[in-house]
């Protein structure tokens, strides 16, 4: 059985639609998005403001429900939060008089699981994203991009076969999101995690991804599921190949 589960995609997403009404009026967010993600595949989403994409990963993650369509995980339709996917936002949202070790060890203790288990845990991700030295410290110590290391660790202790990332970068300086986004490739690698990535700088995604879904301007729609030909491991200097601008300009065009 567990062969024929691994031939099927990790997650299918079938004609998801999304209006939000109240007394105004009503507002269509999401147009019959429909796609499907392999395991151990890295996702970008791209799409101008208000396309959607923050409205798709809150669906994805069962914090919204569609108002047309499904999402299923391995499966089973996601209807509500679930075990085996994790999410991560712009904000890193953590407790901020928790300190870096007691911040990734929260989601293990909110399940009971036994402290000096879920401190090996923690341990094992500070070292992985790159903290190792800081477990003490607090949220108000840390930069922007150490707090989503944080963030991230957080999310991955809980071992999901999917990660939701919600533009994590966003907030960053060029030189920080390059480089973050250097340490998340180095994560998924060593984790071997399915990862979808909602981002608006095309050549992040392009940089990232195995595969980058274009939505249109609202109601966001699929306009374009683009393969991502490129070697892996990939380096900065890959962004100034005809290869790689030959793919942001077509993502350019697809959203436009």
């Amino acid at each position: 059985m567990n062969s024929v589960n691994n031939q099927q995609p990790l997650l299918e997403v079938k004609k998801l639609g999304v209006t939000y009404t109240d007394e105004k009026g009503s507002l269509q967010a999401i147009n019959e998005i429909s796609f499907s993600v392999e395991r151990e595949q890295f996702i970008c989403v791209v799409g101008p403001s208000g396309s959607g994409k923050s409205t798709l990963i809150r669906i994805l993650s069962g914090l919204l429900a569609p108002t047309t369509g499904a999402v299923f995980l391995d499966g089973s339709e996601i209807k509500k939060p679930r075990q085996g996917v994790g999410i991560v936002f712009q904000k890193a949202n953590l407790m901020p008089w928790r300190s870096v070790l007691r911040n990734i060890t929260l989601p293990l203790e909110i399940k009971s699981v036994p402290i000096k288990e879920a401190e090996s845990k923690a341990r094992e991700l500070i070292e992985l994203v790159g903290l190792k030295g800081f477990e003490d410290w607090l949220p108000q110590d840390l930069s922007g991009g150490m707090l989503q290391r944080v963030a991230i660790a957080r999310s991955l202790v809980q071992d999901p076969e999917l990660l939701l990332l919600d533009e994590p970068f966003g907030a960053l300086d060029a030189l920080t999101r390059e480089k973050m986004g250097a340490e998340l490739l180095r994560i998924w690698r060593a984790r071997k995690k399915t990862v979808i990535m909602i981002t608006h700088d095309i050549s992040e995604a392009v940089f990232l991804a195995d595969r980058v879904l274009a939505i249109s301007p609202q109601p966001g729609n699929l306009r374009l599921d683009l393969k991502v030909d490129l070697e892996r491991p990939r380096h900065e200097e890959d962004r100034f190949t005809p290869e790689f601008v030959g793919l942001t300009q077509q993502l350019r065009e697809a959203i436009e």
